[in-house]
């Protein structure tokens, strides 16, 4: 099984994309361009790293989204490997898209193209500071990690205290599997030094957050109106500490 192609979007759906969007532009997210290939309502915000797909529909939100090049070949390949696909949408007249779970039910999408243009103007840091990991809670790290290891290239950083957290390179996505009882969903982690300027940020605009939710030491969570959390921490929690060996090799998981 090769890799899951490229990372694209952190998608959500966005009951109220306006709301959203004000919200996410008000932190200094760019918003981007988008293409014309669904049917919904669809906008796209971005730092140059990490970009948030807002859809104005019901589906099985969040969904961590790939963009893999002749999708229906493809999708052949991974139904040889035993996945078993929550929707698949593949024919010459459609945009073709797939979706599955992974072991701890986390949406995971696939798409044969980019739905958005990239622009220079998202090259900045918003005021959350910088995204460093997307994180996911599992029930078992090393569980999660065997579904992960064959479609993620490389094993980043790893410990096993005070809760093991595994980070993968998903080919774009800094991907992490957690066990912290604090992590209610998938969320996204910043690293921001400037706490007191963010805090006032956020009581000026008044956003939803909470002061020291409990997750990995983060100073900070923030509700997005569509429910996505934001963690913003001083320091990156796992830190250069735990970083694995040169080889990254994932795939030695005991079954």
């Amino acid at each position: 099984m090769s890799t899951i192609g490229q990372f694209l979007e952190f998608g959500v759906s966005a009951p109220d994309i306006l709301e959203s969007l004000h919200f996410y532009k008000t932190l200094g997210f760019t918003e981007l361009e988008t293409a014309d290939v669904f049917p919904h309502k669809y906008a796209v915000v971005s730092d140059g790293e990490l970009s948030i797909g807002l859809h104005d529909r019901e589906f099985d939100s969040p969904a961590v989204t790939f963009v893999q090049q002749d999708l229906a070949k493809h999708a052949r390949s991974m139904a040889d490997h035993g996945y078993d696909f929550r929707f698949l949408r593949l024919d010459e007249d459609v945009f073709n898209e797939l979706g599955f779970r992974d072991r701890d039910r986390h949406s995971v999408a696939m798409v044969e193209a980019r739905t958005f243009h990239m622009s220079e103007e998202a090259e900045n840091d918003s005021a959350c500071g910088s995204w460093f990991e997307l994180s996911l809670p599992v029930k078992d790290t090393v569980r999660a990690a065997q579904f992960w290891a064959p479609i993620a290239p490389t094993l980043l950083e790893m410990r096993e205290e005070p809760t093991m957290h595994m980070r993968f390179d998903a080919t774009g996505v800094a991907l992490g599997l957690s066990e912290s009882i604090a992590l209610n969903g998938p969320s996204l982690c910043f690293r921001n030094p400037d706490r007191q300027g963010l805090m006032a940020l956020l009581a000026q605009r008044g956003f939803a957050f909470e002061k020291f939710p409990g997750y990995e030491g983060a100073y900070v969570a923030i509700t997005a109106p569509e429910g996505t959390t934001l963690y913003v921490f001083e320091e990156d929690f796992l830190g250069e500490a735990y970083e694995v060996d040169e080889s990254g090799d994932p795939t030695d998981f005991p079954a």
